[in-house]
């Protein structure tokens, strides 16, 4: 027997399916068993909390001191609590951001086969496409279609993006290069209210990795019943994220309840990575999120995960170990992570903070 096949004219019984034919692509009208998670990891649609998210105003960062105290101060806080803030005031315009939205609309508008000249699931290609998070691989299988490309030096990079749409590089290409100019500022800003002063990490961070995820959410037939991306944190020093709509949660940790991230017009969402909270010695938590599904629309999300070069090893600043905070990771690199990454499922909750983690 074969198995046993839908209305679709797809196995039912298939732990997976092939980039093209995935349900969230096809626009399947159920969710097929491989991607239901399990019922202790499904969100509550009916009534969900909204997150008291820090809004962080930006404006005078550069040009007051009395302001740039504040806004330190006001980002400190963010970052020992959840690992998660808002800003506003950000330099970056609505033009430049919307038209960022409508690249990421667009391409994944785009018919099958000029996507999957992309395809790969070759975690260290600069360009790739797919689903889910690894395509075929992953236990469960999550509601996503993305594009990764690499985005700083943007000039290295961006001829090897997609040329469809043809306003793709040029849309996309302007919020990378403002969004670029924007973390460093704030990585000036955290790494000053860690007493490390504000250009510890310059020089490397010019130097450093910008992987930009544009994700795609299909609406779901039944978005309780799965998710977009499952609980975890991420790989970088710092993410921060344009979306399009609500579908983000970030994971308390006083009371360790989901709530939905608000989603403010003009305001990018920014996350401590992995690797800050390495950096800190645990002082700043990297933010624990997820991604839910609606049944109405497509909800797109461009987030820009920012690290130190492939191979340059980040550890914890020795301003920050003593005999009462002794040193708690190991360093690690983002080659360590892609590695890590190629070699284990994600979607069963494997974080690779806690292999670098001292006992």
């Amino acid at each position: 027997m074969d198995g046993i096949f839908n209305m679709d004219g797809e196995n039912e019984s298939s732990s997976s399916f092939p980039i093209g034919k995935t349900p969230q692509e096809k626009g399947m009208s159920h969710v097929p068993k491989c991607y239901m998670v399990s019922s202790s990891q499904r969100p509550n649609l009916n009534n969900p909390e909204v997150a008291r998210v820090p809004l962080v105003d930006l404006a005078g960062m550069n040009d007051d001191s009395e302001r740039r105290s504040i806004i330190i101060q006001d980002i400190a806080e963010a970052c020992r609590r959840n690992g998660f803030f808002q800003v506003i005031n950000h330099g970056i315009s609505q033009e430049i951001l919307d038209a960022a939205i409508s690249a990421a609309f667009g391409f994944f508008d785009l018919p099958t086969e000029d996507k999957e000249k992309f395809m790969s699931n070759d975690v260290f290609k600069p360009v790739r496409y797919g689903t889910s998070l690894r395509d075929g691989e992953d236990k469960v299988q999550f509601w996503r279609v993305f594009l990764k490309h690499y985005a700083n030096p943007l000039s290295d990079w961006i001829k090897l993006w997609p040329q469809n749409p043809p306003d793709y590089r040029q849309k996309m290409g302007n919020y990378a290069e403002e969004e670029q100019k924007l973390a460093m500022n704030i990585i000036g800003l955290i790494t000053e209210g860690l007493g490390l002063g504000p250009t510890y990490l310059s020089k490397k961070w010019e130097e450093g990795v910008n992987v930009m995820a544009v994700n795609s959410y299909p609406p779901c037939p039944q978005p309780s019943l799965a998710l977009g991306l499952p609980p975890h944190s991420d790989y970088s020093i710092l993410t921060i994220v344009l979306q399009s709509s609500l579908g983000l949660e970030i994971l308390d940790s006083e009371d360790g309840q989901w709530r939905v991230v608000p989603h403010l017009k003009g305001t990018l969402e920014v996350h401590v990575g992995d690797h800050l909270e390495v950096l800190s010695n645990g002082l700043y938590k990297s933010a624990v999120h997820r991604v839910t599904l609606n049944s109405e629309k497509a909800r797109v999300s461009v987030a820009s995960l920012h690290s130190l070069g492939m191979d340059e090893k980040i550890d914890t600043a020795k301003e920050l170990v003593d005999e009462e905070h002794p040193k708690g990771y190991k360093e690690s690199s983002f080659t360590d992570f892609l590695k890590f990454l190629s070699e284990n499922d994600l979607g069963q909750g494997k974080r690779f903070l806690m292999t670098i983690k001292n006992n």
